[in-house]
């Protein structure tokens, strides 16, 4: 067995970090983790400053299409789990193959730069070391995106990632900005505290239930691989019969097919819509005082705005230039692997519907063969070099997804996870010839 220079460095101990942890530890690679906080979970973790989860977040898919493979969630987990469910998970996954011991925690990384073919790391305590390679796993919801209202609106705001309780809403009149998953959560939360609910929205969305005939919607269909163009047909047609028209309710329009862009997976906004619970107003215009006035000319009050407006890729440690950043992100292969550097990675950059925790994963898992097959020097390794240099590939499934920031790193799920296990067996096969003397 030859010996690595030094260990790899894992930012981040959320999910991606986690699954990035295991995967070294399973191919016998050194590694060093680096937490800011002071316990795994990432974001789950409602107690980590960074966390932008609140009181009332539940998975939006299904436990059994979300969890680790390796690790199911205890038969007691709800199909819907809590952040504390959750969080418990994660401790759990962690307890049971040792990475505990591998992570430093309340330690953040200030500073990742290159040095003589490896990567200088510099942290909150002081430390300098170098490291064989970087696995960059610090999430993607954590850096709010803040949109640039015309005014100065005198009443409180806060962007969503701040929202913990539905306390605050007791008795004010509340505006919610954006209808993603987290701004459709806290719209609901809201209706029983406020005195008024009102959402304001640039676009229309497509809404899921959570679920269908009694089963989570995530796990109906997928027996058909279907064109994308006739899945959408039917798939809207169904939908249409369980959610009915939101337009009926004062959503705009969707400027977009199902499936080009995420849907909002929700069962209780458009009930609340319905019973004129919650209002809906187009985009907004501009602010003064308290008045919110909109584009179609309206203008109403409000005591308290919420901006669930998404939030964008951060990562503060790293020149952009190391990052092939292009446009919004980084535009790394698979979402994952940089064109030109081979001891760089982003993990847990990709989104897509189903994908679940499994197929980030898969992500790692193709990391760590992949690490494996450098150090080893092997043929598969300077092949898929080559192959990792064509940034462009598209994950998509033949969907036209839109383009915006949010859908910059979407994928379709089977796309993508036949692409990375196409490559696992050639890792897998390659590495054949190192055993048992690896």
């Amino acid at each position: 067995m030859t010996t690595y220079e030094k260990p790899y460095a894992i930012i981040g101990a959320g999910p991606s970090g986690l699954a990035g942890a295991r995967n070294l530890q399973r191919l016998n690679i050194p590694f060093v983790g680096f937490e800011s906080h002071s316990d795994v979970g990432g974001l789950w973790d409602i107690e980590n400053p960074k966390s932008t989860v609140y009181e009332s977040a539940h998975l939006i898919s299904s436990k059994k299409m979300t969890e680790f493979t390796e690790y199911p969630m205890p038969e007691d987990v709800a199909v819907y789990p809590s952040h504390r469910a959750l969080l418990a998970y994660f401790r759990g996954f962690a307890k049971e193959f040792g990475l505990y011991e591998h992570f430093q925690f309340s330690t953040a990384v200030e500073k990742i730069m290159p040095e003589n073919g490896l990567w200088r790391i510099k942290d909150s305590k002081g430390n300098s070391a170098l490291y064989s390679g970087v696995l960059i796993a610090n999430g993607i919801l954590s850096e709010p995106n803040m949109p640039n209202l015309t005014g100065h609106f005198n009443g409180e705001m806060l962007h969503s990632a701040k929202y913990k309780s539905a306390d605050i809403f007791a008795g004010k009149r509340v505006l919610i900005v954006g209808a993603g998953n987290s701004g459709c959560d806290i719209a609901v939360d809201a209706v029983h505290r406020a005195e008024s609910v009102t959402m304001s929205l640039r676009r229309g969305y497509h809404f899921v239930p959570k679920f269908i005939l009694g089963r989570p919607a995530d796990t109906i269909g997928g027996l058909f691989n279907l064109p994308a163009n006739i899945k959408q047909a039917i798939d809207g047609r169904l939908l249409k019969l369980f959610t009915g028209d939101p337009e009926k309710y004062g959503f705009p329009k969707p400027d977009h097919k199902i499936y080009e862009s995420h849907p909002i997976v929700n069962s209780l906004v458009l009930h609340y819509a319905a019973h004129g619970d919650i209002a809906v107003k187009p985009d907004i215009e501009s602010v003064e005082d308290q008045a919110v006035h909109f584009v179609d000319g309206s203008q109403q009050e409000f005591d308290l705005i919420v901006l669930a407006t998404g939030y964008k890729l951060h990562y503060p440690f790293i020149e952009r230039e190391h990052l092939n950043w292009q446009g919004s992100i980084p535009r790394l292969y698979l979402n994952c692997f940089h064109p030109e550097y081979h001891n760089i990675f982003i993990l847990g950059l990709v989104e897509a519907a189903g994908i679940g925790w499994q197929g980030r994963y898969e992500q790692a898992a193709l990391v760590a063969e992949y690490i494996r097959a450098m150090h080893h020097q092997l043929p598969a390794a300077a092949n898929f070099n080559k192959m990792k240099k064509d940034v462009s590939t598209k994950m998509d499934g033949g969907f036209n997804y839109m383009d915006i920031d949010r859908m910059a790193y979407y994928v379709h799920k089977d796309t993508y996870l036949k692409k990375l296990r196409q490559h696992m067996a050639k890792f897998k096969s390659a590495a054949k010839s190192l055993q048992p003397h690896e």
